[in-house]
């Protein structure tokens, strides 16, 4: 039975990860502020700023998943909260290979989550591959830097994984939750003009990607964990609204009121592009779910 560690695995992606790994007959632990080793699932102490690891954390480790990091969509982008998101993901990577190299730890793989804001958050005709390089907005330049800490692990040795993944849906928490409030109200519209593409992805086929991950030892480098399906904003609301059988009001939000409410943060959710989903593909990853409304009705219903 094989050991996975888990950063951040309190988290919706987490929880759900957690899961699937213990089915499939991983042992599973998790670092957290909180420590709890006697817990179902055994949790140890970390503290990045103090750079402190328990070091049983690492006893018989096999791999280490890395999705720690503060949420990118939960308030406004000031100056400190870029930082909190940047530092979330960067010096954690950093602190976890600093005491895998003081200890000379042999994990097989470091396999890490990334984002699709890699590529920036922009409109435009292209569809962006993982041999695409980083935008130079905010999200691009974080993501750059995220994904620079984990290639370290590469630098000695060690298989790395960057998963860069799309809008997760879920039953209960993230983006998704958030996008059902007014539409439970029966204010389903448009967010802007409608026409940026929404690349997301179905929990269950992300948490697939992640144990494929760990499994086929072939995997390395970056995989854009986003469905084979290309669907603009507007036909996302209108889908939703179909599956829970609400009005759909084909008036979009004003973008300007956004941009007010949200700041720059609203350029994640007012621009998107087609992302590909070929790579992880040739790998010989099956997508349980490949349209939006096969995803929704197993998730809304």
């Amino acid at each position: 039975m094989a050991n996975v560690l888990i950063t951040g695995g309190s988290g919706v992606v987490g929880k759900h990860l957690t899961c699937k790994l213990q089915d499939l007959g991983y042992a599973v632990s998790h670092l957290s502020r909180i420590s709890n080793p006697q817990a179902s699932v055994p949790t140890y102490g970390w503290d990045i700023d103090q750079g402190e690891i328990d070091e049983q954390a690492f006893e018989k480790v096999d791999y280490i998943i890395h999705l720690a990091g503060a949420n990118i969509g939960e308030s406004r982008w000031t100056d400190k909260r870029m930082q909190l998101i940047r530092d979330s993901r960067v010096k954690s990577a950093k602190l976890i290979l600093k005491k895998i190299e003081e200890k000379n730890i042999p994990i097989k793989a470091f396999i890490t989550a990334s984002a699709i804001g890699y590529y920036g958050m922009k409109m435009t005709d292209k569809i962006y591959k993982e041999s695409d390089g980083p935008a130079n907005d905010s999200l691009g330049k974080i993501c750059q830097q995220w994904e620079a800490a984990a290639d370290d692990f590469a630098s000695i040795g060690i298989r790395t994984v960057k998963i860069r993944t799309g809008i997760v849906l879920t039953k209960q928490g993230g983006a998704l939750d958030k996008m059902l409030i007014p539409i439970r109200l029966g204010f389903g519209s448009p967010i802007g003009n409608g026409e940026q593409f929404m690349p997301w992805i179905h929990i269950e086929d992300l948490c697939d990607i992640f144990a494929k991950a760990i499994e086929e030892h072939r995997m390395t480098g970056a995989y854009n964990a986003v469905a084979p399906d290309f669907i603009r904003n507007r036909e996302f609301i209108k889908t939703i609204t179909q599956v829970m059988k609400k009005p759909f009001w084909n008036i979009g939000v004003p973008a300007f009121l956004l941009k007010i409410i949200f700041g720059e943060m609203s350029q994640i959710i007012l621009n998107g592009s087609r992302i590909s989903s070929e790579k992880i593909v040739q790998t010989g990853f099956k997508f349980r779910y490949t349209n939006l409304k096969s995803a929704l009705i197993n998730l809304l219903n």
